[in-house]
């Protein structure tokens, strides 16, 4: 019976697909694309529900926090969690970088990048501060919603959350009730899609595996296997140790619950596609309250990028050591500073991420050998996801503490 319910268990059967797509795409190498429909329709399904649910479900979730005193303090709380974790997670990325040096004697040499990606300058061109600002700003939020612009969706919706508690009288109060009955009808929607995510994570992975395959991987083992040590220190030591002491989830519940989740982000590569799994495992598992899991958990998907920190900290140390470039400390100030605020504004999809250019730039190093990651960047991708969507749940949860605080005075 028990053995029963456990393979009954939507994230056994995800993490089951998974392998076996691995296998079958291992197996038979680039043919395995034929698999590539399956998991290309459920991300598809996933798409569909993910833009119109952060639109309803931040209004939602700031008109609930707008209407409270620790309103503010959830909302500066949320930006300096995400800032301070993705700067700690450059720092020790560096740190591990120092330490077990995955570039030294790396060649490349003999890994021609001819057929793949072609890196330039270009490519790590990053917008001025107030361009960002400025670009965060819609000019038509119908324009943003069907381009996806998921940043201006964020400025928006939480700008109007906030503007229907300011409404005098009881005129909201309908409307925050049919956007709460929205809300549900697109767990519902979501919940009926997850019915299928076993075959869509099996054809996502059978895809990849035989499109890409594990031979690429031996040049860059080593920076490989440090990178996935430092994304388990951070998501199994670091964000479970913060959870223990700053809310009232205890570390190993916390560890415990993100299985779920984690299991989605490897398999999508995608923040926005894990949403709705990430949200459904802070209400029912964590027991985050619905108005701050609508706000803080969008938003996450959005800016915070704890993995990718991680990521472009240890390829800048790569990169540096193959071609022994000496970094002085105002080149590691350049690599903290651009991976830390480069990452806002990014969108939580798949794709090969060209914000590491801008970090190598930024500290002066070569970025000749980028396109043989580039060509690897769905497997660093599935991994450092599964981190980003942790950092998420690790602040939903801390700030639901401060959330609730007022409600008992």
């Amino acid at each position: 019976m028990k053995s029963k319910s456990l393979l009954g268990n939507i994230g056994v059967q995800v993490v089951i697909a998974m392998m076996i797509g691995a296998l079958v795409g291992f197996t038979m190498g680039e043919s395995a694309s034929i698999f590539a429909p399956l998991g290309t329709i459920f991300i598809h399904l996933i798409k569909m529900l993910v833009i119109p649910l952060v639109l309803v479900s931040i209004i939602s979730g700031a008109a609930s926090l707008g209407d409270s005193p620790s309103a503010g303090k959830i909302g500066v709380g949320t930006f300096g969690f995400f800032i301070v974790t993705s700067g700690i997670a450059v720092a020790l990325a560096l740190v591990m970088g120092n330490m077990f040096t995955p570039g030294a004697g790396v060649d490349f040499t003999a890994h021609s990048s001819s057929g793949l990606m072609e890196v330039t300058a270009e490519h790590g061109a990053l917008p001025g501060v107030m361009d960002t600002f400025i670009g965060m700003i819609p000019t038509n939020v119908f324009e943003s919603l069907t381009g996806g612009n998921i940043l201006q969706i964020l400025v928006f919706s939480i700008f109007f959350g906030i503007a229907l508690t300011k409404v005098k009288g009881d005129g909201a109060k309908p409307i925050m009730a049919a956007l709460n009955t929205v809300v549900d009808a697109f767990v519902w929607m979501i919940n009926c899609v997850m019915v299928i995510a076993p075959i869509g994570v099996f054809g996502l992975m059978a895809d990849s595996v035989g499109t890409f395959g594990f031979d690429a991987l031996e040049v860059v083992f080593k920076l490989f296997a440090v990178f996935v040590a430092a994304i388990l220190i951070y998501g199994f030591v670091f964000f479970p140790l913060v959870v223990q002491l700053f809310s009232r989830v205890s570390a190993r519940q916390f560890i415990s619950a993100m299985k779920k989740p984690q299991v989605m982000a490897l398999s999508t590569a995608s923040s926005m596609a894990t949403l709705p799994v990430n949200m459904e495992t802070c209400e029912e598992d964590l027991k985050v309250s619905k108005a701050t899991t609508a706000f803080v958990l969008p938003l996450g998907a959005t800016i915070n990028m704890s993995g990718n920190a991680i990521y472009y900290g240890l390829v800048a140390m790569f990169f540096a050591q193959m071609y022994n470039v000496d970094l002085s400390m105002t080149a590691y100030a350049a690599i903290i500073f651009t991976s830390t605020l480069g990452a806002i504004g990014q969108a939580g999809v798949p794709g090969p991420s060209f914000l590491v250019v801008a970090v190598l730039l930024a500290a002066g190093i070569p970025i000749d050998g980028l396109p043989l990651l580039f060509a690897l960047d769905r497997v660093f991708d599935m991994i450092r996801t599964a981190l980003n969507i942790t950092g998420d749940a690790a602040c939903a949860v801390i700030m639901d503490k401060y959330t609730a605080e007022p409600s008992s005075n």
